[in-house]
């Protein structure tokens, strides 16, 4: 048996038939759709000296610290160093740019040459980092990220250095002095990392009632 109720009629229920004496509510049917979104970062949302920015679930992927190993007191030039080594430039003061999305050194006086093994970060490297962050980002949206949807973009400044120290533009440069000389006052070790955005796609299964 089901449950249901009269009809208002103008003579009642006399002479009318079952289907319109009743009516039976009809169960509402629930649908699951599947919603697509997108997740990343906006190099606009991250100061330049923000390095913490690289530690936040949906902040900037960045490479790890890296660059001069020994002391300077000259704090541009051995920041430039630093750099240099972490793009695979080398410690050379010669002007070299690095391409941010393919790692290819290219000298400023026309000779071109891979960075193969030299810099300290790859593009692959780079979408691994960003397939890591989307995962993450996915995850806190009750959602699932989609294998493959992530890359990355130029990373969050676009300091390219001087004269002869060129590394590149949209390297994304975060700089940390890591400690100063125990015995020489002024004298300090430089590092380096670059910084990256990135975009990557979510999706989400959401019910609803029909």
């Amino acid at each position: 048996a089901q449950e249901g109720w009269l009809t208002e009629g103008e003579s009642g229920i006399t002479g009318q038939s079952i289907a319109i004496i009743f009516e039976f509510p009809k169960e509402e049917r629930r649908v699951r759709r599947v919603k697509r979104f997108r997740v990343g970062t906006d190099a606009d949302r991250f100061p330049i000296t923000a390095a913490t920015s690289c530690a936040e679930s949906r902040g900037l992927i960045c490479s790890a610290w890296g660059g001069s190993g020994g002391y300077s007191n000259d704090r541009d030039t051995w920041q430039h160093y630093a750099q240099h080594i972490q793009s695979g430039i080398g410690g050379s003061a010669l002007a070299w740019d690095m391409h941010w999305q393919t790692s290819a050194l290219t000298r400023r006086s026309g000779q071109t040459r891979m960075a193969a093994g030299l810099g300290s970060i790859t593009p692959d490297d780079w979408r691994n980092l960003a397939a890591t962050a989307a995962g993450n980002a996915c995850r806190a949206r009750g959602a699932r990220y989609v294998d493959g949807s992530a890359d990355f973009g130029p990373g969050h400044n676009s300091n390219i250095g001087s004269d002869g120290t060129w590394h590149g533009n949209d390297l994304g440069w975060f700089f940390t002095e890591e400690e100063e000389h125990p015995t020489n006052t002024g004298f300090f070790r430089a590092q380096a990392r670059q910084s990256r955005t990135w975009t990557a796609t979510c999706t989400k299964k959401v019910r609803r009632s029909r």
